[in-house]
């Protein structure tokens, strides 16, 4: 019973999300620099088939985790946000101010620095989104490692800041990472959606006739051009929040969907993705334009703009500082909207096809976040010594 009481414990904290990715992308790195990396890199693209009538998808194993279970991901995303634009965080637009436009100055300064260093390089430049996206689930279990000393206010506006930053990353992938547009898929792909959207506005309980339409719509949107990891966030706005009995169809399909996406989605794309080949990698490596611009949007683009910003509001009365939190709990903040990780090597395999841009990609996104995360962790953990913890307001009361 203690045992199974402390893995409760563990898989509900804000952590463990972000361990298992640390764990995934340990294995990725080891297995990629070992006897097992070309069983690795054979297994990743072994190409899959499937058919409807006609038409068929075969796509490489990678493939299918980027374009297939990541659009589960970003399904979870949506529903995230749509619950938090109705009811949560982002209801209130007073409440957003502050840390919307951190996260717009957190997207903007990375792709500055990004092309400031690689303007010599062209075929670099696709990939100026990169170091723009911040991982909620990495950030958010580094805050939770610090302790419960950090003020609660923080994590509001760090998962508030993140979650806007989502909310961005899926515009500049609408916008920039669309492939050749073929019109007649997205025509054929407002089928599914009239469907939703009749079946959201008579609030059904089931939504199973919803995944299935989201499935149809996901294939369509992939054959169109646009990604398909979109068509996850738009079935996920037709979920209904209460359904015709008052229930919540959204929260219980988040609820269930959850360790699924944080424990086996993510991890296994991490370990898909994050497989750096080390072998002959030198220090001069990491100063290759690509990679630093990837390690440098992260480190300093992501400093700067959040600091910025909320320096600039708070000083000009525009806003007001988080209940509790220093200036030190800021910056430790800013450094940690640098763990791009996850969004950061999607947006990568977005941008670069070619294998040693890719692996300078996962170099720029491994480094630029682990100094990100043990900065923000050190920065967080020096600031709160001595600080008291948080009573909760139920104990409290």
């Amino acid at each position: 019973m203690g045992l199974r009481r402390e893995l409760d414990r563990f898989f509900s904290s804000d952590a463990s999300g972000g361990i298992f990715l640390i764990l995934a992308t340990a294995l990725a790195l080891i297995v990629a620099n070992s006897a097992l990396g070309p069983a690795y890199d054979e297994w990743l693209h072994t190409y899959l088939k499937i058919s409807f009538g006609e038409s068929e998808l075969k796509n490489s194993l990678l493939h299918w985790i980027n374009d297939g279970l990541m659009a589960v991901f970003f399904f979870l995303v949506g529903l995230e946000l749509k619950y938090e634009l109705l009811e949560g965080k982002l209801k209130n637009p007073s409440d957003v101010i502050m840390p919307g436009m951190a996260a717009v100055a957190g997207m903007a300064c990375p792709a500055i620095v990004f092309v400031a260093l690689n303007l010599g390089n062209a075929a670099n430049l696709g990939g100026w989104a990169i170091p723009a996206a911040t991982d909620i689930a990495f950030a958010l279990g580094v805050l939770a490692l610090v302790g419960p000393k950090v003020p609660s206010s923080l994590k509001i506006f760090l998962l508030t800041l993140a979650i806007l930053d989502d909310m961005g990353a899926i515009v500049v992938i609408a916008l920039f990472y669309t492939a050749d547009l073929q019109v007649n898929y997205l025509l054929m792909a407002l089928l599914p959606l009239a469907a939703m959207f009749v079946l959201h506005k008579r609030k059904v309980h089931r939504v199973a006739p919803l995944l299935m339409l989201g499935l149809v719509l996901w294939f369509l949107v992939l054959k169109s051009g646009v990604h398909a990891t979109l068509a996850g966030v738009l079935t996920a706005f037709f979920i209904p929040l209460k359904d015709k009995y008052g229930k919540s169809p959204l929260h219980a399909l988040e609820h269930g969907l959850s360790p699924y996406v944080l424990f086996f989605i993510v991890p296994l794309f991490a370990f898909g993705n994050a497989g750096v080949v080390l072998k002959g990698m030198t220090f001069s490596d990491l100063l290759d334009p690509l990679a630093l611009g990837v390690a440098g949007g992260l480190v300093i683009g992501k400093q700067v703009g959040v600091f910025a910003v909320v320096w600039i509001m708070v000083k000009t009365g525009l806003a007001r500082m988080p209940a509790g939190a220093s200036w030190g709990h800021i910056y430790g903040v800013a450094c940690l909207a640098g763990i791009g990780f996850t969004m950061s090597l999607f947006i990568g395999t977005l941008s670069f096809d070619d294998a040693t841009m890719m692996n300078s990609v996962r170099l720029g996104v491994l480094v630029g976040s682990a100094i990100s995360a043990v900065l923000g962790f050190t920065v967080l953990k020096l600031v709160s010594r001595g600080a008291k913890e948080e009573v909760p307001a139920k104990a409290a009361a």
